[in-house]
């Protein structure tokens, strides 16, 4: 049966009866639906342009005697450390400013940001900038979150729950579709050396300013200017919101096996990419010994040129398995085998891949087992996320989940950079070790999800009686 069954074909644009493939759509929804798919598009496309020149550039970020996957991996946590802060000082901003003004404003700070940081790039106006690898490498975890996340906040403020179920998948496509067109195009202006890497900053502006414009056009269709007044329920954001709701998350079963995945699925997939980019850095470095490379100058373009372009290239696969299984298995996989089986499909997935990169830890083999993990995460095991809170009480999901969100998702980040900090320093572990580790971690991360699959049941059942098809 058509996702249009009972909607009035007739009164529908032709480009309404076109995303009728996708999601039930009804007469007037498909503007504004077109133009928020073009949005995030843009939006994703302009992040993966910075997120594959973040990785270039921290490769060429030497900090004392540090490894590269260590700089990588303690860039990480404090970028995780500091994105507490954020998360509560945007809350504020979106208590004084109306939704349009707030994300305008905090769009033309990231594009400003990305003018200051296309001056500092290591071998353009500077030969290289102590630790400005590091601190851009932050600053994109602070780019996710200003653009990326308000772009769902406003979807979630623009359509109605009813409306929102349809719409909303619909525009993830976009989404998808934006990581993988912002990765392609990295590694096809990269590699054929149309435009070089000290460009790609530059270009991500272009995408954002008319991001910018769509924003405002929405906003005006929708004739909805909401701006909440700072409040109770503002003031309570912040620091002290996470940790009320950390302190939740200790008071309920359903609550602490969420966390208590969240955190390995974090731990586990950040290990495997500190590994991933210590790999790449390793056979990068080979690769120049082997072309007779010695100035150092000479040296650190070709590996940040080299990590740009390798990280363009993954991406790109990422995005573009993630959105086939989006598009074509996630709901499928959900209407027949309910939430265990979109639960449970990561977890076996990247136990299959860290044994395999266990035992065979070459480039080839990780690219394909960590393009295996990260489409599954970002398609499938995305939408697990979401199904897991439907069945619970709205305490739950404005206290617990935001907690979890963040707090467990940086713990997770903080454990995977002490994780390298005591396997290099303490007990000078092998790359197949740390692979090892990973698989040991993968097996905890399995027994938390069976429970948090039986919790998620059992909640299923005190809300409707009996256990639906996603429980």
């Amino acid at each position: 049966m058509s996702k249009n069954a009972g909607v009035d074909s007739s009164r529908q644009t032709l480009g309404e009866r076109f995303l009728g493939f996708f999601t039930e759509i009804r007469p007037g929804e498909g503007g504004t639906a077109l133009l928020m798919f073009a949005n995030i598009f843009l939006i994703l496309c302009a992040y993966y342009f910075v997120k594959s020149l973040r990785e270039g550039w921290i490769a060429t970020s030497d900090i004392g005697d540090l490894s590269k996957m260590e700089v990588k991996a303690y860039s990480s946590f404090a970028q995780s450390i500091l994105l507490l802060l954020v998360v509560g000082w945007y809350g504020r901003l979106a208590g004084r400013w109306n939704r349009a003004t707030l994300i305008t404003r905090a769009t033309l700070f990231c594009i400003f940001n990305m003018v200051i940081f296309w001056f500092l790039q290591p071998g353009f106006f500077f030969e290289a900038l102590p630790a400005s690898g590091v601190v851009f490498y932050v600053w994109v975890g602070m780019f996710g979150v200003f653009v990326v996340a308000q772009f769902w906040t406003f979807c979630a403020d623009i359509y109605t729950d009813e409306r929102g179920k349809r719409m909303l998948p619909l525009i993830a496509i976009g989404a998808t579709g934006g990581g993988a067109a912002g990765s392609w195009i990295v590694g096809q202006l990269v590699d054929s050396g149309i435009v070089d890497t000290e460009s790609l900053l530059l270009l991500a502006t272009g995408p954002l300013f008319v991001s910018i414009l769509l924003t405002k056009w929405v906003d005006n269709r929708m004739a909805r200017h909401v701006s909440p007044a700072v409040g109770e329920a503002k003031q309570d954001e912040g620091v002290g919101f996470l940790l009320s709701g950390a302190r939740l998350v200790l008071t309920s079963r359903f609550l602490l096996a969420a966390a208590m995945v969240t955190l390995l699925t974090n731990w586990v997939n950040t290990n495997g990419e500190n590994l991933l980019f210590q790999i790449i850095q390793e056979t990068l470095a080979d690769q120049a010994v082997a072309k007779g490379m010695t100035d150092r100058l000479a040296v650190l373009e070709f590996t940040r040129d080299g990590t740009t372009a390798f990280y363009g290239d993954f991406f790109f696969w990422v995005n573009t398995v993630a959105l086939l299984l989006q598009a074509f298995v996630a709901s499928r996989l959900l209407k027949y085998g309910g939430f265990a089986a979109i639960a449970l499909m990561l977890p076996v997935i990247a136990l299959l891949s860290y044994s395999a990169m266990a035992l065979l830890p070459i480039l080839a083999m990780v690219k394909m087992m960590k393009i295996a993990e990260n489409a599954t995460d970002y398609s499938i095991n995305n939408t697990a996320r979401h199904v897991l809170w439907l069945p619970v009480g709205s305490e739950m999901k404005f206290r617990g989940k935001p907690a979890i969100d963040t707090l467990y998702v940086r713990l997770g980040d903080g454990l995977a950079a002490l994780t390298v900090l005591v396997g290099v320093h303490f007990l000078a572990m092998s790359t197949q070790s740390f692979f090892a580790f990973n698989v040991s971690l993968v097996i905890g991360w399995l027994a938390f999800t069976l429970f948090m699959i039986r919790e998620h049941r059992k909640a299923s059942e005190h809300k409707g009686g009996k256990p639906d098809k996603t429980g």
